[in-house]
Parts: structure tokens; C-alpha cells; sequence
């Protein structure tokens, strides 16, 4: 094996490691830095991929390793958070404890579309579900904004465990939804193949810059209804 070949499965285990130390810092309930390594883990998912097509060295290996770091980063990482948080709240009833693993159910549904994402043979160049990485940068940015907020309004409802049992449910679900959302990979330098990409990165810096955790929240919605819109006019135009 040349060394060339070996560098995007050198910066998946990076992913792996980042993943691995959010998980650390999440069960600290040190949701910041549990953010901060999931966003570095997911920037190196996506550097990984690009790697290997620009020295053209996809493997079989890469794609079990890609999926296998990212069950910990964007798997276990957030589900283990959502836990935390979960359980940090208090309950009026004893047998409403059991709440916070309801938590886990968001590993649970990264788990199965991993599986799936490397048998489905239609998610080459977009996909068909919300990839595990958005979905866990949205979860993951929940607790910091309920206590870094300072919209009163928002931090009431995702301050409120049952809509956060709701979310986590939700987040499962649209994992595996039979809904096409498009890829962020860039394959090329075309400025008229990438516009929908570059509008969706405009926008995401716009709401990052505004609203800073809740941003990250609002972004995930935003790539979704435009996939949603994007959907309805390609089928339009076709």
C-alpha cells in the first residue's frame, strides 16, 4: 500500500478520535467542547472523502472505515449528549427517570442509515434521509442553546424534556426517511453544477454569524426545506 493511499483512512481515524473525545467530554456534561470535537470530526468526514477522489484511491476499506468513525461521531456522540441533557433535568414523577435514554434512540437511527448508506447503491450523489453528521449537529447544539440563548421563547420549548423526547424521535425517523436532500460534496469547480451547494453555504454563514448555537439548529432546517423545494422543482421541471 502506498502512503498516498493511506492518507484519507488516516484523517477518517482522526474523525474516529474526535469522536471519541466528544463522547468523553459529553458524559462530563461539557456540551461545548462535545460540540467543538463533533464539528472537527465531521469537517474531517468530509475532507476524507475528497481525498480519495482527488488521489483516486476509493477502497472497500474506506467506506466500512468512514461509516465505523462516524457511529462514534455522529452516533454515539450526540445520542450520549441528548442523555446527559435529558437527565440533567428534573421530573415530577419517579417513574419519568427512564426518560433520558429515550436519548440513545437518536444512536439508534445513526446506527441503522450507516448500515444502510453502504448498501444503497442510489446516495452516490445526494442522499435519501438526513445524513448522520447534519442530524448530529443538530442535536448536539440543543443544549447550548437552551443554556446560551437568550431567546426566552426557544429555550422554553427545547428547555422542555417532552419535546425533546419528541425531537429525538423525529431525529431517527428522518435519518432513514425516504426523502432526497442533497450532497454537499463539491466534484467539481463548476460555478452553475455547485449553486445550490454555494447558496446553502452563504446562508449557513448568515445564520451562524447571527445566531451563533441556534444557528447550527437552524441551519439543519434550512438544508432540509431546501432539499424539500429543491425536490419539487426538479420534479416540476421534469
Amino acid at each position: 500500500m502506498s502512503v498516498k493511499s493511506q492518507i484519507p483512512n488516516v484523517i477518517t481515524l482522526l474523525n474516529l478520535f474526535c469522536g471519541c473525545v466528544a463522547v468523553v467530554y459529553a458524559s462530563q456534561d461539557q456540551f461545548e467542547w462535545a460540540f467543538l470535537f463533533v464539528c472537527l470530526g465531521i469537517f474531517l468526514d468530509f475532507f476524507d472523502g475528497f481525498f480519495a477522489r482527488l488521489f483516486k484511491v476509493q477502497s472497500e476499506l474506506g467506506l466500512q472505515l468512514d461509516s465505523l468513525a462516524d457511529m462514534v461521531t455522529s452516533g454515539v456522540a450526540p445520542g450520549l449528549v441528548m442523555f446527559q441533557f435529558l437527565k440533567s433535568m428534573r421530573y415530577d414523577a419517579e417513574v419519568f427517570s427512564f426518560l433520558p435514554y429515550v436519548g440513545f434512540v437518536v444512536t439508534l437511527g445513526a446506527c441503522f442509515r450507516l448500515a444502510n448508506f453502504n448498501i444503497d447503491t442510489r446516495q452516490t450523489d445526494s442522499f435519501i434521509g438526513l445524513p448522520t453528521p447534519a442530524n448530529a449537529l443538530f442535536i448536539i447544539s440543543i443544549p447550548l442553546v437552551v443554556l446560551y440563548g437568550n431567546i426566552n421563547l426557544v429555550n422554553e420549548i427545547l428547555g422542555n424534556p417532552w419535546v425533546l423526547v419528541v425531537i429525538c424521535l423525529l431525529s431517527a425517523f428522518i435519518m432513514n426517511a425516504e426523502v432526497p436532500l442533497f450532497s454537499l460534496k463539491v466534484k467539481n469547480f463548476s460555478f452553475q453544477k455547485n449553486s445550490l451547494q454555494i447558496f446553502f453555504l452563504l446562508a449557513s454563514v448568515i445564520l451562524l454569524v447571527l445566531f451563533r448555537y441556534l444557528g447550527v439548529t437552524l441551519v439543519i432546517l434550512l438544508y432540509v426545506l431546501t432539499s424539500v423545494f429543491n425536490n419539487f422543482f426538479a420534479k416540476k421541471q421534469g
